[in-house]
C-alpha cells in the first residue's frame, strides 16, 4: 500500500504540460486499459481480409456472420483503424545479419543490394501499413451515473487524488470480470466472420500509445523494456 501511495504522489508531481493529464487512461494493468473514471478498455487487433477476392458465397456469408454478431451486441463498442508508416527496421537488420553469414560472394552481393534497395524505397515514399482496433469498453456503475457536464469537468481535472487510485484498486477484479466476458462474445462474433482476433497484452497496449504519441521518437527509440517505462511519460 505504501508504494501505491508512492505512485500516487509521483504522478501528482508530473508537469501540467504532460500528454498523460489529457489522456483518459490512468493505468494499464493485466492487459487491460484503465481509465480515470473507472471505466475498464480491452482492445482487440483484427486481421484484415480482401473481401473483394472473395467468392460471392463467400462475401454473403462474411456478411450474414457480421450482421450476426452486431445482433448479438447489448454493449457499444470502438473500432479504430490507425495508419502509420511501415517499420522494416527488424527485417532489414534480419537480412543484413543473414548477409553477413552469407558464404557466396554473389549472394551476399545481391543480399546487401536488396537492402540498400529497400532502404532507398523507404526513404523517399511513404509506404503506409494499416492496423484495425476494436475497443471493448466496460464501465462502473459509479462512471455509468455520471451526467454528461460530470464526465467534462472530470476530464479537465488537472491531477487525481490518492482516493481516485485506492478505488480504482478496489473495484478493477469485479470490472474486469465483466468485461472478459464481453471480449470473449466479440472475439467469438468476430472470427465467425472469418476474421483472426489477438488481445492486445499489457506491453502491446504500451507500445501502442507509445508509437501513437511519439511517432518519430518511436522510430529511432524502441520500447524495449516497458516495465521501466511509465505511461504518464508516453
Amino acid at each position: 500500500m505504501v508504494q501505491d501511495k508512492d505512485k500516487v504522489k509521483a504522478a501528482s508531481k508530473i508537469a501540467k504540460t504532460s500528454t498523460q493529464l489529457h489522456l483518459r487512461v490512468a493505468e494499464v494493468r493485466n492487459d487491460t486499459l484503465v481509465l480515470k473514471n473507472g471505466g475498464v478498455r480491452a482492445v482487440l487487433e483484427a486481421d484484415s481480409i480482401n473481401f473483394n477476392l472473395k467468392s460471392e458465397p463467400e462475401q454473403e456469408s462474411i456478411i450474414a456472420g457480421y450482421q450476426s454478431f452486431l445482433n448479438t451486441l447489448d454493449f457499444p463498442l470502438q473500432i479504430v483503424v490507425q495508419s502509420k508508416k511501415l517499420d522494416l527496421d527488424n527485417y532489414l537488420a534480419d537480412l543484413k545479419s543473414k548477409g553477413e553469414k552469407q558464404q557466396n560472394p554473389l549472394l551476399q552481393k545481391q543480399t546487401y543490394e536488396y537492402v540498400e534497395y529497400i532502404e532507398r524505397l523507404l526513404e523517399y515514399a511513404d509506404i503506409m501499413d494499416k492496423k484495425f482496433y476494436v475497443v471493448v469498453p466496460y464501465e462502473s456503475f459509479k462512471s455509468q451515473k455520471v451526467s454528461f457536464f460530470g464526465k467534462v469537468l472530470a476530464r479537465l481535472k488537472i491531477r487525481e487524488l490518492e482516493s481516485d487510485f485506492v478505488r480504482r484498486k478496489k473495484e478493477f477484479d469485479q470490472l474486469k470480470k465483466g468485461l472478459e466476458s464481453r471480449v470473449n462474445t466479440v472475439q467469438a462474433g468476430l472470427e465467425s466472420c472469418g476474421l483472426k482476433i489477438k488481445r492486445l497484452e499489457t506491453k502491446e497496449l504500451v507500445e501502442l500509445f507509445y508509437r501513437s504519441y511519439n511517432p518519430e521518437l518511436a522510430r529511432n527509440e524502441k520500447l524495449d523494456d516497458y516495465t521501466q517505462q511509465d505511461i504518464s511519460q508516453v
